[in-house]
């Protein structure tokens, strides 16, 4: 950087930390300027002191505006008493736009009104004959400048100061959302993935006697679903392997794209080995629907063969997806066996099962969460029994302007 580059980066640092110095250099700068060709310099000290006095406050302009345009008021009513015109008055008007910049309306218009009563004043005594009217119009007009320039700064300064604000509400509505989803991705990764784990322990336990082979091909199947589990919550939040997996492992694990429909069958052979007959139906273009909404829909069928898992014994669930690239339904619906122990049938007054398949008590956070999930797409979610004895989860997205 070259050495005016590190001048102004300092001087803008300095400011920053306090706003006396970078005042006082423009103090400074207005009254070499306002010198004039001898007048000061060759004319009595009184008149050199003058024009400190009207120069030197605007180097504290912006910590105290109004006590700062009232000492440069006073020094020019002396200067007025004296009969003395100087071109530092000048002054008066960066008072005036500081005042403005940075204070509300109710100081500004007495600033504002002080000044033209100066101006008046001026006008009567310094004004050429005839030229009166002329004079208070030029000095009005610059008066007016100034106090709309300091006007313009202060609105400006307010409307930055919105959007900063604006910019970190939505940063927290970012940070909030996202902690949301990972809510609700934990919420169903975990349910899912223990519920089927506790009913293959179950399934494993019952037939370890009389069928090891069966009961060897649960426990692998734990061990897969539990595996499964955590490469989707390190997918969630986000993390690697730990600082032992490499940076290949890790950056190849932040590739692998989030489970989608495709990932339906796969989802749909793990129920059925936990017990749940579970038939799926893919319609529609899959790969016009955005990636995002493929996760959506298949946490929606995670979560509805999860709770028909957990709450509907000996049921059978079916799996009705159909997509094209404006919308989306997806359809769960569980028919309930009377013949089995623990499926009431018919339930008139639309209550689930009662108690869990698997033991694992519910939460009350999975409907909520599939209608979070569906209100993000502006879609509709209708969850409910239906005349069987079975429970329905019927979801729609609008997958043409997702929120």
């Amino acid at each position: 950087m070259e050495p005016a580059g590190h001048l102004a980066a300092r001087l803008t640092a300095l400011s920053r930390w306090s706003t006396v110095p970078a005042d006082a250099l423009l103090a400074a700068a207005l009254f070499l300027a306002t010198l004039g060709p001898g007048q000061v310099p060759a004319g009595p000290p009184w008149l050199l002191a003058l024009q400190t006095a009207l120069v030197a406050p605007l180097a504290w302009r912006r910590r105290a505006p109004m006590t700062v345009l009232g000492a440069i008021g006073l020094a020019a009513a002396v200067q007025w008493a004296l009969d003395v015109q100087l071109p530092a008055d000048a002054a008066l008007l960066t008072a005036l736009y500081t005042v403005a910049a940075r204070r509300p309306l109710r100081h500004t218009l007495p600033a504002a009104l002080a000044l033209q009563a100066g101006v008046l004043l001026a006008a009567a005594r310094w004004a050429p004959p005839g030229r009166f009217p002329f004079t208070v119009a030029a000095l009005s007009a610059m008066a007016a400048a100034a106090l709309m320039a300091g006007l313009w700064m202060r609105a400006r300064r307010a409307y930055v100061t919105s959007l900063e604000r604006d910019r970190e509400r939505r940063a927290r509505l970012a940070v909030a959302e996202e902690r949301a989803r990972m809510t609700r991705d934990m919420h169903d990764i975990v349910t899912h993935n223990l519920s089927v784990m506790v009913a293959l322990a179950d399934s494993a336990a019952y037939v370890r006697h009389n069928a090891p082979d069966r009961a060897a091909a649960a426990m692998e199947q734990i061990a897969a679903t539990g595996r499964q589990a955590l490469q989707d919550m390190r997918r969630s939040l986000g993390t690697g392997r730990g600082r032992a997996a490499s940076g290949e492992d890790r950056l190849q694990e932040m590739l692998r794209p989030a489970p989608g429909i495709a990932e339906l069958g796969p989802l749909a052979e793990r129920m059925r080995a936990a017990g749940l007959a579970t038939c799926v139906r893919v319609a529609g273009d899959t790969e016009a629907v955005p990636a995002t909404a493929q996760l959506t829909i298949y946490r929606l069928v995670q979560e509805a063969l999860t709770n028909t898992l957990r709450h509907a014994p000996g049921a059978r669930a079916d799996v009705r997806v159909e997509v094209s690239s404006r919308r989306a339904e997806v359809e769960v619906t569980d028919v309930r066996d009377p013949a089995v122990p623990g499926s009431p049938g018919p339930l008139g007054a639309g209550t689930r099962a009662s108690g869990p398949r698997s033991g694992l008590p519910g939460d009350g956070r999975g409907i909520a969460g599939m209608r979070e999930r569906v209100a993000a797409y502006g879609g509709t979610l209708d969850a409910g029994p239906v005349a069987d004895g079975g429970w329905r989860v019927l979801a729609v997205l609008d997958l043409g302007a997702p929120r």
